[in-house]
Order: structure tokens, then sequence, then C-alpha cells
């Protein structure tokens, strides 16, 4: 059942988890915050694909794990609706290669389970305001996972001739997109169209050899290009 909110508008949430008592909690931190209702809450990848496609949630909390099904599978059905929700993965696996891909899946955020409830809120208020959200401890890991790679060290002076190439545009491009914003928020930001955004993306992604966000993202803070964005 959806519940109302006191706000006009307020910031729609489907809650994806096979534990009854997380969906609980988790419904009654989201009531508790001005602008923020719950859309539904659903138990199984069927139950989440019908309450995405009838109630059109602005965000979805999928958990990874639903009792036996893998969350990462709905990700490509989320993003294939007419009004695709933006989807934060709350979870208490700690598997990075996991969180990869649900990164390169399309999902906008990821908690672990066992951070502050108010990350959560806050993760929700950034991702439906258009920003990124990755867990600060997760970023660090892959940074340092980066960092000790094989070979890391033989990649020092190249990786230094790469960024000699970059633009000063094409440089605050890469700061922006390490704070998290989009494109639109991007071109509103240096006042410049988003198609020229997307030319400045391209340029970077060939030079610096990443081939998407989070990859530049983990590029940007490995090399000083950008700062955490939390």
């Amino acid at each position: 059942m959806t519940m109302a909110s006191t706000a006009p508008n307020p910031i729609r949430v489907l809650i994806v988890d096979d534990h009854a008592m997380v969906r609980s909690g988790l419904r009654m931190l989201i009531e508790h915050r001005q602008g923020l209702c719950v859309a539904g809450e659903a138990a199984s990848s069927a139950e989440a694909l019908a309450l995405a496609a009838r109630e059109k949630p602005d965000i979805i909390l999928l958990d990874l794990d639903l009792a036996g099904d893998n969350g990462l599978d709905l990700l490509p059905k989320f993003h294939s609706a007419d009004k695709a929700p933006r989807v934060i993965i709350l979870t208490g696996v700690r598997d990075l290669e996991a969180h990869y891909h649900a990164m390169r899946l399309g999902a906008e955020g990821l908690v672990l389970k066992d951070k502050a409830a108010e990350i959560v809120i806050k993760a929700i208020e950034k991702v439906y305001a258009g920003q990124l959200w990755f867990d600060r401890e997760l970023l660090r890991r892959a940074i340092v996972e980066t960092l000790h790679g094989g070979g890391a060290q033989k990649r020092l002076t190249p990786e230094a001739a790469k960024i000699a190439t970059l633009t000063e545009r094409e440089r605050e491009v890469i700061s922006l997109v390490g704070e998290g914003l989009k494109n639109k928020q991007i071109a509103d930001r240096l006042y410049i169209s988003e198609t020229t955004v997307r030319h400045h993306l391209t340029s970077i992604f060939d030079k610096l050899g990443t081939s998407d966000r989070l990859e530049l993202v983990l590029y940007a803070i490995r090399h000083g290009l950008a700062t955490s964005p939390h």
C-alpha cells in the first residue's frame, strides 16, 4: 500500500528486499522523512517488476540477494521501462565485483546495510536529485585495489603522459563527474550543451583508457583529478 506524504510531490520509493524485518524498518525510516513516501514493498523479483510497472516509483532500494534470485538481473529490466526509476543498491553483500557489476548495469547508488539509517535517506535524496552515491568505504577499497593491481608501478609514467593530453575543459568535466554530477548538471555548471559534455567525455574516455563513468571516477581520484564526493 502506498503511503501518502504531506509534501506536494514526494519522492516515491519502492523497497525490494526478501526480509520482512528489513522492509518494515525501511518503511518506518522513509515514512518519517518529510518529502518521502513508500510506493510499495516487494520480496521477490516477480513482485518487484510488477510493482515497478504499476507504481512507477522514483527510486528503488534493491537488495542483491533475493531469496535465490540475483538482484543484478533486475537492473536492465527496471531501466527498460518508459519512466525508468533510479536504483540504489542496499546490500549486506561485501563483494566488490558484484558492486562494480551493479554500477555498470546502471545502479546510481550503493549503500551497505551496516551504515547509519541517515545515510540511506541521504542517498535517496541525492540520487533523486541526479547525483551518484557510492559508499565511501567501497570507493576507498576500489581505489586501493586499483592502486595495488598487477603492474601498477609500471603504469605511472604512461598515465602521466595520458593526463598531460587533457585540456583544461576536460579536467573541469572530470572534476564535476567526480562530484557525482550528471551530463545536464555539468552542462549547466559550465554553460555548455549536453552534446558538448558528451563529446568531452568521449574524448576523456579515449585519452585515459576508461570505459565508463565509474572507471573514470576511480581513475580521477587515484590521480588527483577529482576528490571523493563523500
